[in-house]
């Protein structure tokens, strides 16, 4: 990221109301690609680019008329194993797989294209294989008060 790159959240704030006060009309499908205003993020988190605040994301499932999962998409290749090269628009680009996150419909802008469903696949056979591996967490030691033993786990049965 540029080192004089600022984040404005001010900006991104007031175009926040504005995104939330518009009508959507839960017209978009899996597979699809769209302009979507990510908004200015925490940290590393992907942020939107421009005056919308907007970025190019895969819709990977459509969870009801209002609330998609998306992974954003960035046109800057790198070699990292939580990304899967694809073309947007005819232009080399990569989806994010570690920064898949569910969003309100009213942040979808404008449809780019519909991804081939045999691309679409392949994405979603590496998402599983990219949440499902199994990291040794003795290579992240909890902060000092965080617990990560059986205590901490919640019975969903």
């Amino acid at each position: 990221m540029d080192e004089t790159y600022r984040k404005d959240f001010k900006k991104w704030a007031s175009y926040k109301e504005i995104l939330n006060s518009k009508e959507s009309d839960g017209l978009f499908a899996e597979r699809e690609i769209w302009w979507c205003a990510l908004g200015i993020n925490i940290g590393s988190e992907q942020d939107g680019k421009n005056d919308f605040f907007e970025r190019p994301v895969l819709i990977v499932k459509k969870i009801n008329k209002d609330r998609l999962l998306v992974a954003p998409i960035t046109s800057q290749i790198a070699n990292y194993q939580d990304r899967i090269t694809v073309t947007v628009a005819g232009k080399e680009s990569q989806v994010l797989l570690s920064q898949i996150r569910v969003i309100s419909n009213k942040r979808l802008l404008r449809k780019i294209q519909r991804m081939k469903t045999l691309i679409f696949q392949r994405i979603i056979i590496n998402l599983a294989r990219f949440i499902l591996t199994v990291t040794d967490e003795s290579e992240t030691p909890p902060e000092s008060g965080e617990s990560r033993g059986p205590e901490a786990t919640v019975n969903l049965v």
